[in-house]
């Protein structure tokens, strides 16, 4: 008795291509195709596939004529289109189980590997000369003796040509070939190559070797084969290492947790991680160079300058109340410092020229690619000065700076490797008043923010600002601000009331990275200031003393840090040139 036929249903209308459906008249499928799959066509004799769909004009319902209601056989056009189709599936899955076996074959095979090295134990000679322990950068040629030429032995002591050491790191950089590693390790001083041989390479740790594991290695010193390279032309050949700390791999693997490519916020949050790659890490070190820099600038300048320490913790504004982080300060309302500049003043009378590397902050809900809520504030007060003498001292310890860093051999690479472009800026500084540059803005047709022309009193934007110093390409001390858009302790001009002594320095790629002015010394001009901006001068009383007890003619500017550096490290934001950058939203991790 003939097997009775099996129907499969295709609704192209109403249909489901899921395994969950079964290809009923109550579970069609969506698509021929997938009923082909589902149902293959050699997998049972008399199997049918019926379609049905609706015609267009005609829609399912009561009333409508039963033809479209029913379920009809496959045309053979389609069939043989859905059967192509069919069979290319077949071959990519034939193709897709043959990689699936061949890599759990594979898979199997390491294992086992890794099995068989795990009783693989490495142990150090005792025969062996004593290792030096030495940092990554050490050269001293008195203690570090390289081995050149060759030996038919990986580590060979025989001869005494090479010295012993034992260095500690973590892997920066690793390539594995037949019967050797090469692993690049890191420890904050400098990068030493080192080469792994033999059974060194087969133990279960040089198997599952990660990025960022720390290692201890012994082995001998030598130079770097011709046409080979490596860092500062030498390597160490191991002829043992510990395992100290296994970095974490696979899908947690630090490229994998900060991959170049991956989304800013993502790269914020992994900040801890970011570091330890070679352009963070450079700038790192630029900006500590910067900071002896800076010291070393006002120690040998004439005046000099002698380093104070403010409080953070304050109940007074310098920049205005807006950007004011309030706190609590046991029952009484306190704010984090936007400058210190106040306090350096006070200092003037007693210990001469002063200066301070501390931290500021502004409440200001700015995304701008230069502006942090707490950045590094190099400030500096100078007395018995005119506004002159500011711009000079300025342009001083700013080319100074920049002289003795470069004056480094490391850190020059690593400033001209970070920013290839970087040149040192030319002297003198162009002096542009204010008034000139709201003029050469309306002949160059930069516009305000709101596309007007610019007019006398604006407070020029940062992105006009930025495109005239890039136009000009050159360091500008920008001076002369309308009184109506300094702040209120700034010293007008005596020829031109309507604006003060004060001045920005702009550099090219960054804009402003220093504000300074002469300050008010006459007592009663600072009491109309106060009053001309609402501020109540009682809290301020330590400040305003400063005028009734042996005023002077004084100045002085704060400097942010992580401006200049990105100026000199070439880098888009100056978030990327603080350790653990804060900005509106981010005070993590």
């Amino acid at each position: 008795m003939a097997e009775p036929s099996k129907s499969v249903y295709v609704d192209e209308d109403q249909g489901c291509d899921d395994k969950s459906e079964d290809g009923s008249v109550q579970k069609p499928y969506k698509t021929l195709l997938f009923a082909l799959i589902q149902h293959p066509p050699d997998s049972s004799e008399g199997l049918q596939y019926l379609t049905r769909k609706k015609e267009p004009g005609v829609h399912q319902g009561p009333g409508v004529s039963e033809v479209h209601q029913q379920w009809v056989p496959a045309t053979t056009t389609a069939l043989k289109k859905a059967t192509k189709l069919y069979e290319q599936h077949k071959k990519k899955q034939a193709k897709g189980d043959e990689l699936a076996l061949r890599e759990k074959q594979e898979a199997d095979k390491r294992q086992h590997v890794l099995h068989e090295a795990k009783k693989l134990k490495i142990r150090q000679d005792p025969q062996l000369p004593k290792a030096l322990k030495i940092r990554l950068n050490e050269k001293d040629p008195a203690r570090i003796k390289l081995r050149s030429g060759q030996s038919e032995q990986d580590v060979d002591y025989s001869e005494g040509r090479g010295t012993r050491v034992r260095v500690t790191g973590r892997v920066h950089r690793f390539r594995s070939q037949k019967d050797v590693i090469f692993l690049t390790l890191q420890d904050g001083y400098g990068l030493l190559q080192c080469v792994l041989t033999g059974d060194l390479t087969k133990t279960y740790d040089a198997m599952t070797m990660t990025l960022e594991t720390s290692l201890e290695i012994y082995g001998e010193m030598w130079e770097v084969p011709p046409k080979q390279h490596a860092p500062d032309d030498r390597e160490l050949h191991a002829d043992y290492y510990e395992v100290i700390g296994k970095a974490a791999g696979d899908k947690e693997a630090i490229t994998t947790r900060v991959a170049a490519d991956a989304d800013p916020q993502t790269l914020y949050d992994n900040r801890h991680l970011v570091i330890r790659g070679h352009h963070a890490s450079s700038v790192m070190k630029v900006r500590a160079a910067l900071l002896r820099a800076f010291r070393q600038t006002y120690e040998e300048i004439t005046p000099s300058c002698l380093e104070v320490t403010p409080p953070c913790m304050v109940q007074t504004q310098v920049e205005g109340g807006a950007t004011l982080f309030a706190f609590d300060y046991y029952g009484q309302k306190a704010y984090l410092t936007q400058s210190s500049q106040l306090y350096l003043e006070t200092c003037l009378p007693s210990l001469g020229n002063v200066f301070c590397v501390a931290p500021s902050f502004r409440a200001e809900k700015s995304l701008t690619r230069r502006h942090l809520s707490e950045y590094t504030h190099v400030e500096a007060e100078l007395d018995f000065i005119t506004f002159d003498d500011l711009l000079a001292h300025l342009e001083l310890v700013m080319c100074r700076v920049v002289e003795l860093s470069l004056a480094n051999p490391q850190i020059a690479k690593l400033i001209l490797d970070l920013n290839p472009k970087f040149e040192v800026p030319e002297r003198p500084f162009k002096r542009m008043k204010y008034a000139e540059a709201i003029e050469w803005l309306n002949e160059h047709d930069i516009k305000t923010g709101d596309r007007e022309a610019h007019k006398f009193g604006d407070d020029i934007a940062e992105a006009a600002e930025r495109k005239m110093t890039d136009i000009i390409n050159r360091p500008i001390f920008l001076t002369h601000f309308p009184t109506e858009i300094k702040a209120f302790y700034m010293r007008k001009d005596p020829q031109d009331p309507r604006v003060t002594e004060s001045v920005d320095c702009l550099m090219p790629g960054v804009g402003e990275i220093v504000g300074g002015s002469m300050r008010m010394e006459d007592y009663d001009e600072l009491m109309e200031a106060y009053k001309r901006v609402d501020i109540d001068p009682t809290p301020y009383y330590w400040y305003t003393d400063q005028r009734k007890y042996g005023t002077s003619p004084h100045g002085g500017y704060g400097l942010g840090l992580e401006r200049f550096l990105a100026w000199m490290c070439g880098r888009f934001t100056v978030r990327e040139c603080s350790l653990y950058p804060r900005f509106t939203d981010r005070c993590t991790p």
